[in-house]
């Protein structure tokens, strides 16, 4: 077990579709909770849809004489759909071809999931005395963190996740040590009106002129809050509309997209409430999804120690900066406790979700090695 090979594990776990829809984790979280069962972790999954399955693995922790709380990791193990685009490579074949590992899923996040993985592995037995380790591996994150927030909403969340002192959740970031990431505050915008025959519109109420001003309200809308010091400001994008059914009827109902990616510090309670004032009564606006930024700041003590060991890895010390796509840490941070969020991973972030998906192979044994001293400073230390 302590000669589990990282590359290995993430060309297996690219082998296995969980191309998500309809995702089906089951068999990579079984295959996950078996090597973890090996190496002495207690091992409980907790299905949110049929084969949709999440993985919480823990070890050590007991001692009642160490009050220290638990390191934590978490990773998804679903992946996007492969596109229309033709691959060059196999998406499910985890071919390395000039030190580049292929496959859906290679950086995002299989690769991240396979790094820590292994490093727990090879840990297992240091860690059964001490603060121990704990790993969330979770189903559904693509299509709005659903795994995750399963869990956080279980009547047992409090036994299932436990608490945590710190989190590292293995999104791609090429090593690159990260504080934080925007929320995602997706919206609706309906518009009612009355049908009536395309050629008689005085006797109808056309809905897409309504939802037509609403876009070009949202277009010059402005936030209350200022851009952050590392996420920048925050942003809106109307991604879809839809209106109509026919050419020669009144359409009487229309629907707006709209994606928001807000800042640390930004109540999301506030920007609906903005945006209704912005639009008017005849808008109608419902959520769709709603993912809180993730922030810590650069100046907190385990911060401190995890760029002062990244930069003894990387031979320089990498700069305090934050990503704009969510993670699961948006819904484990609180049931977990509100720990320190750490963003590491080994695949390439500009990467994800495109055709042709890698990650340097390199990279993977450097992300196992830096979680290696993460685990080692926070668990094993004198």
């Amino acid at each position: 077990m302590a000669d589990l090979d990282p590359v290995a594990l993430t060309q297996t776990l690219v082998r296995v579709d969980t191309v998500n829809p309809p995702g089906h984790e089951d068999a990579c979280i079984t295959l996950l909770a078996d090597l973890l069962s090996a190496a002495g972790y207690a091992c409980r999954t907790h299905d949110f849809a049929p084969r949709r399955t999440s993985l919480v693995a823990r070890i050590g922790g007991a001692s009642r004489t160490d009050t220290r709380l638990p390191l934590a990791f978490t990773g998804h193990v679903d992946v996007v759909p492969l596109g229309a685009a033709p691959w060059q490579h196999d998406p499910f074949g985890g071919d390395i071809v000039e030190g580049r590992l292929y496959g859906r899923g290679s950086s995002d996040m299989k690769s991240g999931v396979a790094a820590f993985v292994c490093a727990a592995i090879t840990q297992a037995e240091r860690l059964r005395d001490g603060p121990g380790l704990s790993l969330i591996l979770t189903a559904g994150e693509e299509t709005g963190c659903e795994g995750a927030f399963a869990m956080a909403r279980d009547t047992d969340a409090a036994v299932l996740l436990g608490r945590a002192g710190a989190l590292v959740v293995a999104e791609p970031t090429a090593n690159a040590p990260l504080v934080g990431h925007k929320g995602a505050f997706w919206l609706k915008a309906q518009a009612r009106g009355v049908t009536a025959h395309g050629s008689m519109p005085e006797q109808g109420d056309n809905a897409i002129y309504k939802i037509a001003r609403a876009a070009l309200a949202l277009e010059q809308f402005e936030f209350e809050t200022p851009p952050h010091a590392l996420m920048g400001a925050p942003t809106l994008n109307v991604g879809t509309v839809r209106g109509g059914l026919n050419i020669n009827s009144v359409p009487d109902a229309a629907e707006l997209g709209i994606d928001i990616r807000s800042v640390a510090g930004q109540d999301h309670a506030r920007v609906l409430q903005c945006l209704c004032a912005a639009l008017g009564t005849q808008i109608d606006l419902s959520t769709v999804l709603d993912v809180a930024s993730v922030y810590t700041a650069p100046d907190d003590p385990w911060m401190q120690r995890v760029f002062a060991l990244c930069a003894a890895r990387q031979g320089a010390m990498p700069p305090p900066r934050t990503v704009s796509y969510f993670t699961d840490a948006a819904a484990l941070r609180l049931p977990l406790g509100m720990p320190p969020v750490l963003i590491l991973g080994p695949g390439e972030p500009q990467l994800a979700h495109q055709t042709d998906e890698y990650c340097h192979v390199h990279r993977i044994h450097e992300a196992t090695a830096l979680f290696d001293d993460l685990i080692t400073d926070w668990c094993c230390a004198a």
